[in-house]
């Protein structure tokens, strides 16, 4: 069966969530043209460059990583005019809703697993961008599949 773009984008956003060096949640995004031809920025959850590969605290939500979302909007160096869509392995907490919101000209949000708090949903509503749950189902199909997705049945929350 020939996969969606959403599909092909998510997996890559699981993909990426294995660079993730948080001990807690393992985060990936991809955001791309509406048209799905460029992959404008990725982005995974851990520490700045330089710093050492892990948390600085074991708080929940406050572990001193950059968020893969925060990650991604920092990489992301496509202006604000051009539209974009993005691919969140996890519903983004409040934080990276603004972050993405003030990115500009996202057209849709789409996510994987929920997030403890759902305010996220609020914050897209407010300013008229759309979000999509897409269950992510892991290509079986290819040789990483089971180095890929260890953590699929049942994900810490943030």
């Amino acid at each position: 069966m020939r996969p969606t773009f959403e599909e092909i984008y998510m997996d890559l956003a699981f993909s990426l969530a294995r660079r993730s060096t948080c001990v807690r949640l393992n985060v990936g995004t991809v955001i791309t043209s509406t048209d799905f031809r460029k992959v404008l920025a990725l982005g995974y959850n851990g520490n700045a460059t330089g710093l050492p590969n892990g948390c600085d605290r074991d708080e929940a939500g406050n572990c001193g990583c950059l968020h893969s979302e925060e990650n991604a909007v920092i990489n992301c160096d496509s202006p604000r005019h051009i539209e974009k869509l993005v691919f969140v392995t996890h519903m983004p907490c409040s934080a990276c809703a603004k972050r993405l919101i003030n990115l500009g000209q996202v057209k849709k949000i789409f996510y994987g697993y929920n997030y403890r708090t759902q305010t996220a949903l609020d914050l897209f509503a407010t300013v008229g961008i759309p979000v999509e749950q897409l269950p992510f189902v892991p290509d079986r199909s290819s040789p990483f599949a089971a180095l890929s997705h260890s953590t699929e049945v049942s994900p810490p929350s943030r």
